[in-house]
């Protein structure tokens, strides 16, 4: 007989619906929560928060009659071979099958920020080099072959993208976000949803929400930011992925907001994701984040109380394993609610099917193939940033020279990779067990870049100098960036300063190379400089990206995701300052930028001719097109990357000065031009007034064209007015400019 929880005809969630009628509370409760396969034999140091800590014993065997909701990172907690991996999750699948009188398997997760984190797969480049190239649609592509990858060997949710907007560099995981800017984080962290779950692979956000704005930049540590940073910097790139991207999961963060832990936030959880933004998938804590709310935030005295706190806020899912789901009972009503939403999310992923099995592997499994890697290597070439060039030495000039390749990162695989990377995540702590993955240094690649070139070790016997520094990436105190690896200022780590000043004593030309994962103060040596390029950890093709725009091989096109200040003790602003934030006669500081969001240089020039703005009146709740031809103007092939920003010279509360509304990655050939059409619907103007309503009011507007948010760097401005009354704008307005290149 079949039950219609068993009819692939019937929609999923009533399937859902039908199955949890059937089930024991036991049964419901064990849909909450998953367990962690390995996690108590790890060895060495956490991959998570306190990880053996609150990793206590659990009896599988005795949870399994009951049922399981998850499997916790199979892969990704110790080295296993793909294909012994995959066999393995599948035996282990069908074990909890054959315990349940279901016959239910349990949803796999993983992360998978830079790639699939497990052994021997491609690592793509972090997420801030994903920023620095603009290119939401390779970021797309990207990550639908990460999902095809994952859900071939058993897979089913994956840990990404990281949505938090940077406030503040000196935070850790700097490097797992996108940017500064949250228009740039919600365009490019949503073209990461759409491609993974185009792969069937449910993505997960990360980490509602505040984690990015603590003081100090402390990992874990409170955030006083107030409503409106929180509704018009924080939110909107969740927002985008929820609507826009269809995202059907969402992780709560770890942090409170002004004293409410995310865990136990009913109004962000529920009133917010759920009912202004319809969102229907699964909320899941954060590694250990129900045990927090007894443990770290005090809410609670005992794991059935963080439990019960979590469940009502919204959290539908205990990770990484069961500690306070288990702990009940807990009110019917609320653990029906997460249970469906759980069996619907599996129903969603054919786990329900009375014909699921484990997917058949057959060895090898290649999760580095050709294919993923040219996509990692064309996403390392887009991001790489030429940050100044004003001598000319880049690229450096055919022919045979001596060249010094110097500096702690010079060739090191390390400085390639990420904390999320599956050998800074988990290999550190077994230095014996291979890479996984063939990751060529700087110095590898540019012996290939430039095989008629002498490399030498002296810098005065070299024609040019290249200088290499940067982070070590690391988790909890393991590295200078990374999870729980926050700095106290931006100066260079590990006195790597004076390896940049002992070259440039030399007198020889020195180029100096950032391989890290947060920008650094470089004010005292730009100028001396005679060339610097910041890469932002860029993975395994990250060598040859960053060797290829040294040689002229690549024309870079990447553009700074987050500002590079001129001194490391007081930390800018964003750019998204208001008037007041920026430099004026009130104070001897200035937090003006060395270098400002947006900016990159290109070895070819590029003439942009006056846009054409089809209304510059328009209705505030209309739109405008703007239309501008970029031509190419020089003798190399290369990528202008136009930035659309908005100027409100009168608001209601203190706004930005400039914000990013729009931009266009512009691929030309010598002498060619291209249109770009950038549709603005005056929904791009709302912002959070005094009493607390998002409103597109009525006025005058500024709209600039150029090649970064510097005041300096706009090409063309156009004035535009919005006309009628003001209007609030909820959930159903518009969230992106509309792009067309010709």
């Amino acid at each position: 007989m079949t039950h219609p929880w068993q009819d692939p005809a019937l929609p999923a969630a009533v399937r859902a619906a039908d199955l949890l009628a059937r089930m024991t509370p036991q049964e419901k409760t064990a849909q909450l929560y998953g367990v962690w396969p390995g996690s108590d034999e790890a060895p060495g140091g956490d991959v998570a928060p306190l990880q053996h800590a609150l990793s206590e014993g659990v009896d599988l065997a005795g949870l399994l009659p009951h049922g399981l909701g998850q499997l916790t990172r199979p892969f990704g907690t110790a080295p296993v071979d793909p294909a012994e991996g995959a066999a393995r999750l599948g035996f282990l699948q069908e074990r909890i099958r054959a315990a349940n009188r279901f016959r239910l398997p349990a949803l796999a997760h993983e992360e998978c920020l830079t790639g699939f984190t497990a052994w021997q797969a491609t690592i793509f480049p972090t997420p801030l080099a994903w920023g620095a190239s603009f290119d939401p649609d390779l970021v797309k592509e990207m990550a639908a072959a990460i999902g095809a990858s994952m859900r071939a060997v058993g897979v089913h949710q994956g840990l990404a993208p990281v949505l938090d907007v940077v406030r503040d560099p000196r935070w850790g995981r700097t490097e797992e976000s996108i940017g500064e800017d949250p228009y740039l984080v919600a365009t490019v962290g949503t073209a990461y949803v759409q491609g993974l779950q185009s792969s069937g692979v449910v993505a997960t956000l990360k980490h509602l929400a505040g984690y990015s704005a603590s003081r100090g930049a402390r990992n874990h540590a409170p955030a006083s930011l107030g409503p409106r940073e929180l509704a018009d910097v924080i939110l909107p790139p969740f927002e985008m992925a929820v609507r826009e991207g269809g995202a059907r999961s969402v992780m709560a963060a770890y942090n409170d907001i002004d004293g409410l832990p995310a865990h136990a936030h009913h109004r962000l959880l529920t009133h917010l994701l759920r009912d202004e933004w319809q969102f229907t998938g699964t909320v899941v804590s954060d590694y250990f984040g129900v045990s927090f709310l007894e443990s770290a935030h005090g809410l609670a005295d005992s794991p059935a109380g963080a439990a019960a706190l979590a469940l009502a806020a919204g959290v539908d899912v205990e990770l990484p394993a069961v500690r306070c789901f288990g702990a009940g009972p807990f009110d019917e009503e609320l653990v029906d609610r997460a249970a469906l939403r759980v069996l619907t999310q599996k129903c969603e992923l054919g786990l329900l099917d009375p014909d699921w099995a484990p997917p058949a592997t057959e060895a090898p499994v290649d999760l580095d193939p050709p294919h993923m890697r040219a996509l990692a290597r064309q996403l390392a070439q887009e991001s790489v940033v030429l940050l100044a060039n004003d001598r000319g030495l880049l690229p450096l000039a055919p022919g045979a020279r001596r060249i010094a390749v110097l500096g702690p990162h010079a060739d090191d695989p390390a400085a390639m990779l990420g904390c999320y990377t599956f050998p800074r995540h988990v290999l550190l702590d077994r230095p014996g067990v291979p890479m996984g993955v063939a990751v060529p240094t700087l110095l590898e690649a540019l012996r290939t870049e430039l095989p008629d070139a002498e490399f030498v070790t002296d810098p005065a016997a070299a024609e040019v100098c290249v200088v290499a520094v940067g982070d070590r990436s690391g988790l909890f105190g393991r590295g200078t960036s990374g999870e729980g690896c926050d700095a106290a200022d931006l100066e260079l780590p590990d006195g790597q300063g004076e390896v940049v000043d002992r070259a440039l004593a030399s007198g020889t030309p020195v180029v100096l190379v950032l391989l890290s994962g947060r920008p650094y103060a470089l004010g005292r040596w730009a100028d001396r400089c005679a060339a610097v390029v910041q890469a932002f950890f860029p993975g395994e093709e990250g060598g040859p990206a960053v060797a290829g725009v040294l040689s002229g091989r690549v024309n870079p096109s990447g553009r700074l995701p987050v500002s590079v200040p001129r001194g490391p003790a007081g930390q800018p602003w964003t750019y998204l300052a208001p008037p007041l934030g920026r430099h004026g006669e009130a104070s001897n500081l200035d937090p003006t930028p060395l270098y400002p969001f947006g900016h990159g240089l290109s070895y070819t020039t590029y003439d942009w001719q006056a846009p054409s703005v089809d209304d510059a009146s328009f209705p505030t709740d209309g739109e405008t097109t703007l239309r501008l031809t970029v031509r190419n103007t020089g003798e190399r092939p290369g990528t202008e990357v136009v930035q659309l920003y908005l100027h409100d010279p009168v608001g209601k509360v203190a706004r930005p000065v400039v914000r990013l509304v729009g931009y266009a990655r512009v691929p030309l050939e010598p002498g060619a031009s291209g249109e770009v059409h950038f549709t603005v619907p005056a929904d791009l103007a709302a912002y959070t007034g005094p009493d607390g309503e998002r409103i597109v009011e009525p006025g005058a507007l500024e709209l600039r064209l150029g090649v970064s948010s510097a005041d300096g760097d706009v090409r063309y401005t156009v004035p535009v007015t919005l006309t009628g009354p003001e209007r609030v704008v909820g959930r159903e307005r518009r969230l992106r400019c509309e792009v067309r290149v010709k």
